[in-house]
């Protein structure tokens, strides 16, 4: 109800009874791409239109709304395509905008009729600049990515080439001053990006919901993990949140670490999480991954993980950091120790000792195990 048709082609009945008749059967020779877990089945009722148009000379493009579903049918030519990606409890930020065509590093969207403004930057950059996009009386804007685009504005992140985004703000009727970031991985619908900063001391305020990654901490964080974005299917996954959970004194005085948390949450509802553990000086370093979890997100605010790290010495020690509840870490197996507090380092077994298996007490009393590549768990 809050998205009108538009594009100047939504009167085209042509056009239109191609892409439904498309879609119900499609010819032989049409290119059908069905995202993860979404149904190619044609639709039960009459589908909503959002859009009718040519994005570029000689494309026609139509993008159809059915239920949970997004639908774009494109004609280049005698060719024809038909994209199908899910869209289950979209919203403000992650219905902002629908990709209507990519040419090489060119992209045209449709943005919501709710987003007022919109621009690009590059997220390796994070004192660069947003670029104005002009936003079209149809609601599209053409973005041109090039290898060298944001370029200057502050530190790269370690091994990124650019990496741009949409900063894109909703009208003030919507609510004020609401500006987010949208990141392309090659669905239909892009990436929301968000980020939940450290809770450090007693008197640090109640655990938040992840917050919009345009302020500066967010920014300068998703410099340095922007890299991690490579590995996110966006035909599946409608947003990705990086939260810190903890922030810990490395050994041998070696400087403050972070550990952070990437979730990629899919359309249905499942997330994917990787940890990383970045030192004061150089990447961050990969800990472990997990698929099909609850883990980093509104059903999983618990988290301990756990690593060896080498140090500048060339000795190992065995780490690890717990979220905010955190009250005590124990290890077991070929390391028998236990100490208070949210971090825990100490000499790590020598070679090929099995490794050792990590737990923490919770505030309640809970004890939760740190997190492994082989835990599952549903959302």
């Amino acid at each position: 109800t809050a998205w009108p048709a538009r594009g100047p082609r939504t009167g085209d009945r042509a056009l239109l009874a191609r892409a439904l008749g498309t879609w119900a059967a499609p010819p032989s020779g049409t290119a059908v791409t069905v995202a993860p877990a979404a149904s190619a089945e044609p639709p039960g009722h009459p589908p909503q239109l959002l859009f009718a148009g040519d994005p570029r000379p000689g494309t026609a493009v139509v993008v159809f709304l059915d239920a949970d579903r997004v639908v774009r049918y494109t004609e280049r030519g005698d060719r024809r395509s038909l994209d199908i990606a899910r869209t289950d409890d979209a919203n403000v930020t992650t219905a902002a905008a629908v990709t209507l065509t990519r040419d090489g590093n060119t992209a045209h969207r449709l943005l919501a009729p709710w987003i007022a403004t919109a621009g690009t930057r590059d997220l390796t950059a994070p004192a660069g600049p947003v670029r104005p996009l002009p936003i079209g009386a149809d609601g599209t804007v053409t973005t041109a990515f090039s290898d060298d685009s944001g370029g200057g504005g502050g530190p790269k992140g370690a091994g990124c080439g650019p990496r741009p985004v949409l900063e894109v703000a909703s009208s003030p009727r919507i609510v004020e001053k609401h500006a987010f970031l949208l990141a392309d991985r090659g669905g239909l619908l892009t990436v929301h990006l968000t980020y939940t900063p450290p809770a450090e001391g007693a008197d640090a305020p109640p655990a938040r919901q992840p917050r919009e990654a345009t302020g500066p901490a967010a920014l300068a964080r998703w410099a340095q993990e922007a890299c991690t974005l490579d590995a996110v299917d966006g035909r599946a996954v409608r947003a990705v949140n990086l939260w810190d959970f903890a922030l810990t004194e490395l050994p041998e005085a070696a400087g403050r670490a972070v550990w952070s948390c990437t979730r990629a949450t899919h359309w249905t509802g499942q997330g994917d999480v990787q940890i990383r553990l970045r030192p004061p000086a150089g990447a961050s370093l990969a800990v472990t991954r997990a698929r099909s979890t609850a883990a980093c997100g509104r059903f999983g605010q618990h988290l301990l993980a756990t690593t060896v790290w080498r140090a500048p010495s060339g000795h190992d020690y065995q780490l690890a950091a717990g979220s905010r509840e955190v009250t005590e870490i124990s290890a077991t197996g070929p390391l028998h120790t236990r100490t208070p507090g949210r971090a825990l380092a100490v000499p790590a077994p020598s070679a090929p000792a099995p490794p050792a298996t990590l737990t923490a007490t919770l505030r309640s009393g809970a004890v939760i195990t740190a997190l492994d590549s082989r835990d599952g768990g549903r959302d």
